[in-house]
């Protein structure tokens, strides 16, 4: 698998990758927002946040690119919006290179199950990068 380029909006999410699907002709990119995620009964999700982009994805003359807004909240710096997304259908693998990035970095969400995967996580690596770790279990996310 390759490693992606992940991009975040501060709310022109959903402007921004039209734009860029008609620019580069992908076909309409399907979108999820924050409000069709799954309900948890630990939180309440600010209207704010629901018409907001959580994920999509375009194909770009065969690199995936991936976008999203940042949450209400979340810190978000024009220029820095930008992390790689290490793919993997390898477990171990995910673990494995999650852990060697770790070391000397910030981990900013430690490997865990989401409504998605059985395994994501993030983290700055110590030289300031970026990453996004997700085990591809074989089933489509968008």
């Amino acid at each position: 698998m390759a490693v992606d380029v992940y991009l975040n909006f501060n709310g022109n999410c959903r402007e921004a990758v039209e734009f860029y699907a008609e620019v580069f002709g992908t076909e309409k990119p399907q979108m999820m927002t924050f409000g069709e995620t799954p309900p948890s009964p630990e939180f309440v999700m600010p209207e704010e946040a629901k018409n907001l982009v959580m994920h999509t994805r375009l194909n770009i003359e065969g690199s995936n690119v991936m976008f999203s807004d940042v949450f209400p909240g979340m810190p978000f710096i024009e220029g820095n919006n930008i992390s790689l997304a290490f793919v993997s259908q390898d477990l171990e693998k995910v673990k494995t290179v999650f852990a060697k990035l770790a070391e000397g970095g910030t981990v900013k969400m430690e490997l865990q199950e989401t409504f998605w995967t059985k395994c994501y996580g993030s983290l700055k690596d110590r030289f300031g990068i970026e990453w996004q770790f997700n085990h591809d279990n074989g089933e489509t996310f968008m």
